[in-house]
């Protein structure tokens, strides 16, 4: 992978990762997953850092994972097993992260990134940010635990994000609905999330979790949501919304296997476990 990926800086206590793939628009990729996950497990080692502040470089936060595009022919069962493994470890890389982390959201925010953000202590939002969970668009179910946390946080506001709406905050709604702590100038948004984590560590701000919920309770609501995404991922409907995206993108021969699987899924579904068919 790339060694400037994922930049990262310390100073006085404070690191600062900075997802750097701005031509992909910071997306999760399998590359991009790998370093976070390191870097991850890195800093919450490491002495020098008492606060992480997370952002993106350019113009967008993050464009979200596409973790349909890592799928490839296998048993049924395995690539079930493959998808609840991948998502579960994506949002517990956030939840077992020991120390206070703070998101700035530079620009549009997508998906799981938009999702893991509110697993973390506080959000600075741009004015150029939008928060978008297009999950039912997609055809699968809300993961990133936001199935149980987004009705707590948000109220009446999460079935408009989390359903057909697919409604889009922009950083002041965000910041006005309870989805972002503050949103702040974009111009400014570094310079108000480095103030905020040296405060942190001035008042000695801990690993806290949205709501007062449990680290324990997180990771048992991920772990279900995941197998229940994995199963999402498997049905014709999503299957043949891949396949339309893909084609539309003209990367043909990985829309194929997604219509093949698609058309085929009658016939291999049984191999499923039991509570995914």
């Amino acid at each position: 992978m790339p060694a400037d990926l994922l930049l990262r800086e310390t100073v006085d206590g404070v690191t600062t990762l900075t997802m750097n793939n701005p031509r992909r628009l910071n997306g999760w990729t399998m590359d991009m997953i790998d370093a976070l996950a390191t870097a991850l497990e890195e800093t919450g080692r490491d002495d020098a850092t008492k606060v992480l502040i997370l952002t993106g470089a350019g113009e967008y936060y993050c464009a979200g994972v596409n973790l349909g595009a890592s799928i490839q022919f296998d048993h049924p069962a395995n690539l079930h097993a493959f998808i609840v493994e991948r998502n579960q470890a994506l949002f517990d890389m956030f939840l077992n992260f020991p120390k206070p982390i703070l998101i700035a959201v530079n620009g549009p925010a997508i998906g799981a990134s938009v999702t893991s953000a509110t697993l973390c202590n506080a959000v600075l939002a741009s004015d150029r940010a939008t928060f978008s969970t297009p999950f039912a668009a997609l055809g699968v179910p809300p993961e990133g635990c936001s199935s149980e946390v987004f009705p707590k946080l948000l109220g009446d506001d999460a079935p408009r994000m989390l359903g057909q709406e697919g409604w889009k905050p922009t950083g002041e709604e965000a910041a006005k609905i309870g989805l972002a702590t503050r949103c702040v100038p974009h111009d400014d948004l570094m310079t108000e999330a480095n103030a905020l984590a040296r405060q942190w560590i001035a008042d000695g701000e801990t690993r806290r979790y949205p709501l007062g919920m449990s680290r324990e309770d997180l990771l048992g609501i991920n772990a279900r949501e995941s197998r229940v995404l994995a199963t999402a991922f498997l049905q014709p409907k999503f299957l043949m919304g891949q396949y339309r995206f893909l084609w539309s993108k003209k990367k043909r021969p990985l829309a194929l296997m997604f219509l093949l699987l698609a058309k085929s899924q009658p016939a291999w579904k049984l191999l499923l476990p039991t509570e995914a068919r």
